[in-house]
């Protein structure tokens, strides 16, 4: 089993919302969520998918992760309900004002994605008018 790590570049920046295909409905991946004292790791799984396929967006209080998987079309192969194993992930969460995207990480080795998301600092804490 080959061992691949590669270090991603989330955007943090503002920009129109990722462009999801229409052809293919997205599912959710499996993800698991852990709180820290420095922020929040977000581990999702996402089998079958090329670092360059994964695009990763902070905007407001919403992380939003989707990764594409390679469509594979063998000649004289019949699809048998191969539609659902070849659909893109995509994952919505909403996480709150209190996280600094703009200094996020990502990791993807073997299948999972590894997002590391900071907390914002007292300081720079968005503030909300009274």
């Amino acid at each position: 089993m080959n061992h691949t790590e590669t270090s991603l570049r989330p955007r943090a920046e503002v920009r129109p919302a990722l462009n999801v295909r229409s052809d293919r409905r997205p599912r959710q991946p499996v993800h698991e969520c852990a709180e820290h004292p420095e922020g929040v790791r977000i581990t999702v799984y996402v089998p079958g998918v090329d670092d360059s396929a994964v695009e990763i967006e902070g905007r407001g209080a919403d992380l939003t992760v989707l990764a594409r998987k390679e469509r594979v079309v063998r000649p004289n192969f019949e699809a048998l309900h191969l539609e659902a194993a070849q659909r893109d992930y995509l994952l919505r969460l909403r996480l709150g004002a209190g996280y600094d995207f703009s200094r996020m990480e990502a990791e993807l080795a073997d299948g999972v994605l590894t997002v590391l998301v900071p907390r914002r600092s007292r300081a720079a804490a968005p503030r909300l008018a009274a």
